[in-house]
């Protein structure tokens, strides 16, 4: 089936399977045409029309990719980007934009984003590109797998396991072990906890931090296993097999 618009021209292929997109587009039509497109390669995909709506979505959902407009109501493309890593969030993101210079490219890819698009585009070229992403998202364990020691989290199905036994965590104590993987052997302090895993209007003097290191702690570090998640005092805790 081929659609034509006078922008971009699609050809469907074989179809895939639960993968999830986030199209930002205050444009109507653009963001309907995108939408259908992606839809018909059966991504799933949501539409932003703005920058606070982009933002709002990105942090509740998990998007495998985001396609993000550069010009946008309330909040730029760029201040969404900047958000949403200061949020830790994962999700591959392309920017799509009118800015062509070099230097707009690099800011872009420098804070974060994943890709870069000229408009206008051929939508067989961004969908092209939407592939390769996916693809350098699921190549390999490596890369959808965070390991320390014999204990691993799976990126794309949530799973934790301690030596290969599962070990069920809520939202934030799976989001509180991603951060602490992604800065395995690396002294992390309550503060960055507190910002990249908890909203910002939760008190920073409280004691939930110390509280789910310890549901953390229970789960993955009891016996028969040795610990893992160490605490420094006056500094914070750092995620570390023992030597």
């Amino acid at each position: 089936m081929e659609i034509s618009n006078g922008i971009f021209t699609l050809v469907c292929s074989i179809p895939k399977k639960d993968m999830k997109i986030l199209v930002v587009e205050d444009e109507p039509k653009m963001a309907a045409l995108l939408a259908k497109g992606l839809k018909a390669e059966t991504y799933l995909t949501d539409v932003a029309s703005d920058g606070d709506e982009a933002v709002e979505k990105a942090l509740v959902n998990e998007y495998d990719i985001i396609l993000l407009d550069y010009l946008l109501p309330k909040r730029n493309g760029l201040e969404v980007l900047r958000e949403i890593r200061r949020r830790n969030c994962q999700s591959k993101v392309m920017m799509l934009t009118a800015k062509d210079a070099v230097e707009d490219k690099v800011t872009v890819l420098n804070m974060g984003a994943d890709d870069y698009m000229v408009k206008p585009f051929a939508f067989e070229e961004l969908l092209a590109r939407v592939r390769a992403l996916l693809r350098r998202g699921r190549s390999g364990e490596q890369e959808s797998v965070l390991r320390v020691s014999d204990l691993s989290l799976n990126l794309l199905n949530h799973e934790v396991k301690r030596a290969e036994q599962l070990i069920d965590l809520s939202a934030k104590e799976y989001a509180l072990l991603e951060f602490l993987l992604r800065h395995q052997n690396e002294v992390v302090t309550r503060t960055q906890l507190w910002e990249h895993v908890w909203d910002m209007d939760v008190d920073n003097f409280s004691n939930v931090v110390d509280v789910y290191v310890c549901y953390l702690r229970n789960k993955i570090d009891k016996a028969p296993f040795f610990p893992l998640i160490h605490t420094l005092r006056g500094k914070g805790y750092i995620l570390k097999a023992d030597d």
